[in-house]
């Protein structure tokens, strides 16, 4: 069972969720696996509880249920205590469930690869990314450290860790000898977690603090991490005063990222913080041409282009797999390219891009429920019957959009983010004693997602 599993989830996933696990001893038709941390035993209960108690199945039809359970601490005390011994010496107390023995040191591997798709001259610049762009350029450029850290923010499929992996690629080839590490900081936490488990985390930070680039993708998966970002604090910090530059993305700007202590979020935005807005039409444009001119042997008419343009407004990720689904479909079928064949082929994601709701539906339609004017959603009245409507608008954008805090505060009258976190929480209060309030945002909810 343990090669067979090894060999279905791949060597890295085996060694980090798998072989830490314990077992205990025969407990009659329940297999009972201890976890060391919670973060663990979650993991493992929701990714490979069910493929584990089928293949334990197979080898003893008497084994009905699996449970994954925290480890009490002199259970984990006792087998770190074996392991240092050598598995040989005697079993621990519940048994390893692998048996094998924990590697030496960290992940020398520990950096993700570059795609090579992404570089700066395949990078399409428009209004809505043109400041991240300069900024990652100019961390790239630079000899010296211009600002520490680099946050990149924005929505999903913006550019952010196109940018990222452009600013990897091109330090590596101006500076070979440069140690560039580029991961999510979901890997950095694994890395965190095998260090503890197998007591190497001098290994650990010599590995992340010797670096001469940290590049971490999507910090806000450390929110609520308390351990983990207590080691990315003093990582960050090492880093900083040796002069060594960091690089981070996430989905929101650090202020307003969620289970952060402050400490942490103020460091965040020590140097610069560049947000990537969602794209205009002539950015989609741009984008297309670009890589349909990449596409070898098909060649695709502007008016679709433009019909793609304008019916694709979610993300830069939509966008491309649409294009490519147009193209695969041409080659594979046959058919000549045309606004109509692209319409056919992509029905179901056009019309899922016509059912998304946007902050001017959202204004339009509190405005009608209220019986006041649209403007007043983005004036500075602060009667309330004005602006209880206007925080109501805040509030189902926030929950019905995947604009950012700050661009839903563009969009009512340039108002900052602190003020669409004022207005959420709010709303998120009156909830809980307004029954009426309740009944008008359900309203206005079920009218918007029709």
């Amino acid at each position: 069972m343990r090669e067979r599993l090894r060999g279905e989830l791949g060597e890295g996933a085996y060694r980090n969720w798998l072989h830490p696990l314990l077992c205990a001893p025969d407990e009659g038709e329940t297999v009972r696996l201890y976890a060391p941390t919670r973060f663990m035993r979650d993991w493992v209960m929701q990714r490979y509880a069910d493929r584990i108690r089928a293949l334990w199945r197979s080898e003893d039809s008497t084994v009905e249920e699996l449970e994954v359970v925290i480890a009490p601490s002199g259970l984990r005390e006792a087998v770190e205590a074996m392991d240092e011994v050598g598995p040989a010496s005697s079993p621990a107390p519940a048994g390893g469930l692998w048996g094998a023995a924990p590697p030496e040191g960290v992940d020398q591997n520990v950096s993700a690869p570059l795609d090579l798709r992404f570089t700066f001259e395949n990078f399409v610049v428009g209004k809505s990314n043109e400041l991240a762009y300069a900024a990652a350029r100019r961390v790239a450029d630079a000899d010296s450290v211009p600002f520490n850290p680099l946050f990149l923010y924005g929505g999903v499929g913006l550019g952010k860790t196109h940018l990222m992996h452009a600013v990897g690629w091109h330090i590596r080839k101006r500076h070979p000898s440069r140690r560039v590490i580029y991961l999510s900081a979901e890997k950095f936490m694994y890395q965190f977690i095998r260090a503890l488990r197998y007591r190497d985390t001098m290994a650990f930070k010599e590995q992340f603090r010797s670096v001469d680039v940290l590049m971490i993708d999507d910090v806000q998966f450390i929110g609520g991490k308390e351990s983990t970002q207590e080691e990315f604090f003093h990582t960050f910090n090492a880093l900083v005063d040796q002069n060594h530059q960091i690089v981070l993305s996430a989905d929101r700007s650090p202020s307003d990222l969620d289970g952060l202590e402050e400490r942490l979020r103020s460091r965040l935005g020590w140097g610069l913080v560049a947000d990537l807005h969602s794209t205009t039409y002539e950015l989609r444009l741009g984008i297309l041409q670009s890589k349909a001119q990449q596409l070898s042997g098909c060649d695709v008419p502007g008016q679709v282009l433009e019909f793609l343009a304008h019916k694709i407004t979610s993300n830069v990720r939509e966008l491309e797999g649409a294009l490519n689904r147009v193209v695969a479909h041409a080659t594979l079928v046959g058919r000549a390219i045309t606004p109509e064949m692209a319409e056919e082929v992509l029905h179901d994601l056009l019309r899922a891009n016509d059912r998304r709701v946007t902050i001017e539906d959202i204004q339009k339609r509190v405005a009608e429920h209220y019986n006041i004017k649209l403007l007043e959603m983005s004036s500075h009245r602060r009667a309330r019957i004005v602006a209880r409507p206007r925080q109501v608008a805040m509030y189902l954008a926030k929950q019905l959009t995947s604009r950012s805090l700050p661009e839903i505060g563009r969009k009512f009258g340039g108002r900052d983010h602190t003020t669409v976190m004022h207005a959420v929480r709010k709303i998120e209060q009156l909830k809980e004693s307004n029954a009426e309030l309740t009944e008008d945002i359900e309203l206005l909810r079920r009218m918007l997602e029709k």
